[in-house]
């Protein structure tokens, strides 16, 4: 719970990736009491609130129209129905576990940070590619040459997961996708494992629809944000 009374009667809920000063203007408008998000508006300790930056702003608009805003963020990340799993299920992975357990994780209980998994049938490394593209709707797509042109085990991370690109290689994967991978990572998977990377929104943005399939049969009213895009945009040369 980030901001607001947790108390309120809640009837509407705004469902967002992002919380942004357009996110909570789309609330009011809306009528919603609560805005559920996967980031965090608060990652650090404000020192004022007094509208001289977005997320004071945020907060003061929030607390004025009396909306809570809540954040899952990685204990969505951590379990088993969360960013991970529903990532590998829209891409058909099957037959996975987590790809780095932690200290609460057990046979009846898994939890941990990504998964790994296999594909149904072998792929071409550049079909693979294309299927991530089009599933995710992504807005980019960059990679490395992988080991293999035809992979089938595929271990993944949504967001910022470079740091886990050596634990896939130890444990046979032969593509592994994240987001927000550097230069020198690129570099030092190159040949070693197809690694694809892609917009951090797009590889965590259907946050929103475990929120709503956790929230909808409780009777509350949920709405996708209209408002929640990427910020990033990729120049393309017109011919």
């Amino acid at each position: 719970m980030q901001v607001g009374d947790t108390g309120l009667d809640i009837q509407s809920v705004l469902l967002t990736t992002d919380i942004t000063e357009a996110v909570v203007t789309e609330a009011v408008e809306r009528g919603c009491q609560l805005i559920i998000s996967h980031h965090p508006l608060l990652f650090h300790g404000l020192k004022q609130v007094c509208g001289q930056t977005p997320q004071a702003r945020i907060v003061e608009m929030a607390i004025k129209h009396n909306i809570a805003i809540y954040s899952a963020h990685t204990s969505l990340d951590s379990v088993v129905g969360g960013i991970n799993t529903r990532l590998a299920d829209k891409l058909g992975i099957t037959d996975y576990r987590i790809l780095i357990p932690n200290s609460q994780n057990t046979p009846m209980n898994p939890t941990g940070l990504g998964v790994i998994g296999r594909l149904p049938a072998p792929m071409s490394y550049a079909d693979f590619i294309a299927h991530v593209h089009d599933t995710l709707d992504c807005t980019y797509v960059r990679y490395t040459r992988p080991r293999n042109e035809t992979i089938q085990t595929v271990a993944l991370c949504g967001g910022s997961g470079a740091e886990f690109i050596e634990s896939a290689i130890e444990q046979g994967a032969d593509v592994y996708l994240t987001a927000d991978c550097k230069y020198h990572e690129f570099q030092d998977a190159e040949g070693r494992i197809g690694l694809i990377d892609i917009d951090h929104w797009c590889s965590e943005h259907h946050a929103r629809e475990i929120f709503r399939d956790i929230l909808a049969p409780l009777g509350v009213t949920c709405i996708i944000s209209n408002n929640d895009k990427t910020p990033i945009q990729v120049w393309q040369k017109k011919n």
